[in-house]
């Protein structure tokens, strides 16, 4: 398909970017919003096209932000609104969109509206979250009203409020209460607080955990067999709690707010908002999230299968093959291959660089919306930090519910903070994320000073000029942001192929990610290379079957054939 009339949304690349670690501009140590825009340029020479920022919203930070207890107004340690405005207005000046994270399932314990709501059955806000009278035992023991467990799944997904004497729900953690999205000012509330950010420019939200925002209305239990749901494994199906009818609905109301928004200009689809949703299902559910019953919702959704499985070609070309079966055109796949909740990519792969670059080099060719997590580009891993350290409270849950010798090794991998240290930009000890005399909110990484933007700025063979080189491709080749996607027959099991095709132009895909050389017999009579992830990658021609790639262990190639 030609991009000529292609939506934006539909032929970007997605950086995220965790604000508290991103750039700190006033010596506190964290994050703001500010150090964004200070480095916006940065983003502009990577050739990503949008910038999705993690929520910097008022909050009392026990989740990072995630906790949220104004939507309207910004944490004063990230900076202010016009500081929100001026980042949507620099990243805009630059060509980039913007999207805010958003969080719709829950708010803060804190946020004005459940103080209120708690602290009485018959206030204003008494039904504005889900509250339960659960059920009594004999002895007169209060048992919440059925099995729902949180998404962390160890604990029960009902908290007891003294004040009320009745159960709240709260799918992820104890302090972040549901909103009851069944009441209308509840829903008339949250859909003027998206106006209000539409309207000063923001280009569409990426909706966290949107899939548990509305929940069995009867209470029923789930079912309780153990399941696996989008690659998370879960002790309960979470039949009566995730992806209901009325979430799906909810998905299309959304979706009709923000096209009040869509800019009337002459370029059909070019001012378009968009909606990205964190969901986890079959994907015969992800497609409803996406239109239902033939009414538009969400414009993408997350498809974490790349970030959850192991570095492979079988498994990645069963995944590929399954992302295009399962979300034909006008549909499209996201390709995730970390994020800030999520271990380093590069760390999965055993620090592996070579890996790290054939990795990249699907990310950025696949059909589909790549997604890049700030630091992904320069290879940032994962640092160790001991659980007394820890910001993260999701360990603290993890702890609290298992024995000390079964958790230690668990709540370790669960330390989100592990993959949240500050962006390293140059090789300083503050690494340009703050003033080498400030003490940043999380260590630094001790690879800071290979692992740095400064330095691979300059280098042609490093990950962030591999990067800089694909996405450049990527932008300027039809076949690569709009084309179709046609795997290859390969000889070997350890190899990926793909032709991606817009018209007259084609690109074709090549990948090793087996430990021996192999050569790949392309079939056609003439070629040229126009990205390689090593030195030793030749295209050179071969016999009437065609030009030869020739590709060591953990190579690829991108080639004009």
């Amino acid at each position: 398909m030609s991009d000529q009339a292609a939506p934006w949304w539909q032929t970007t690349t997605i950086y995220q970017v965790y604000p508290r670690s991103f750039a700190d501009s006033n010596g506190d140590g964290i994050g703001d919003l500010p150090g964004i825009v200070d480095h916006l340029d940065h983003l502009v020479d990577l050739g990503v096209g949008t910038i999705w920022v993690s929520p910097f919203f008022a909050s009392p930070q026990r989740d990072i932000g995630y906790d949220v207890s104004d939507y309207r107004s910004v944490a004063p340690e990230y900076g202010t609104l016009d500081d929100a405005q001026t980042l949507i207005d620099e990243a805009h000046r630059r060509g980039l969109r913007v999207l805010f994270d958003l969080v719709l399932n829950h708010t803060s314990d804190e946020h004005p509206w459940f103080v209120e709501s708690r602290s009485s059955r018959t206030n204003d806000k008494a039904d504005w979250y889900v509250w339960s009278d659960g059920r009594t035992w004999p002895g007169g023991r209060k048992r919440p009203p059925n099995n729902w467990r949180s998404e962390l799944q160890l604990s029960k997904a009902w908290q007891w409020s003294e004040e009320r004497e009745q159960w709240y729900l709260a799918s992820f953690l104890s302090f972040q209460p549901d909103l009851n999205w069944r009441h209308p000012e509840v829903r008339t509330e949250m859909f003027d607080m998206i106006r209000t950010w539409l309207a000063r420019g923001v280009d569409g939200f990426r909706l966290d955990i949107f899939g548990s925002i509305m929940q069995d209305l009867q209470l029923r239990n789930n079912d309780p067999r153990p399941t696996l749901t989008g690659g998370i494994p879960r002790l309960q199906t979470p039949n009566r709690t995730l992806n209901t009818d009325e979430t799906i609905a909810l998905a299309g109301e959304l979706r009709a707010v923000v096209d009040e928004f869509t800019d009337d200009i002459d370029e059909p689809g070019k001012g378009e908002r968009a909606l990205l949703g964190e969901v986890f299902g079959s994907p015969a559910v992800l497609r409803r999230y996406l239109t239902d019953g033939g009414r538009p919702g969400l414009h993408l959704v997350f498809l974490f299968d790349f970030l959850a499985s192991r570095y492979g070609a079988k498994r990645y070309r069963e995944l590929i093959s399954s992302f295009e079966r399962e979300f034909p055109a006008p549909m499209l796949p996201t390709y995730v291959l970390e994020n800030h909740d999520r271990t380093r990519s590069l760390s999965r792969v055993g620090g592996d660089l070579a890996k790290a670059r054939v990795l990249a080099t699907l990310l950025c060719t696949l059909r589909g919306v790549p997604v890049i997590y700030q630091g992904q580009e320069i290879g940032m891993t994962n640092r160790y930090i001991p659980l007394s350290e820890a910001n993260d409270p999701v360990p603290g849950v993890v702890a609290k519910h298992l024995p000390e010798a079964a958790n230690r090794r668990l709540t370790e991998r669960l330390n989100r903070d592990e993959v949240r240290t500050p962006m390293q930009w140059t090789a300083d000890p503050g690494v340009g994320f703050c003033a080498d005399d400030v003490t940043p909110w999380l260590p630094v990484n001790e690879n800071r000073v290979t692992r740095n933007v400064d330095l691979q700025s300059t280098d042609p063979g490093s990950l962030l000029s591999l990067y800089r080189e694909l996405l450049t491709l990527r932008a300027f080749r039809p076949a690569l942001h709009a084309g179709s996607l046609r795997m290859l027959p390969v000889e070997s099991d350890a190899v990926i192929a793909y032709e991606r095709a817009d018209g007259d132009d084609k690109v074709t895909v090549v990948a090793n990610l087996g430990d021996d050389t192999t050569v790949y017999r392309t079939g056609a009579a003439k070629g040229a290379l126009l990205s390689a992830t090593g030195d030793d990658v030749e295209l050179f021609e071969g016999d009437r079957s065609g030009t030869h790639v020739h590709l060591p262990p953990h190579s690829a190639a991108v080639l004009a054939l």
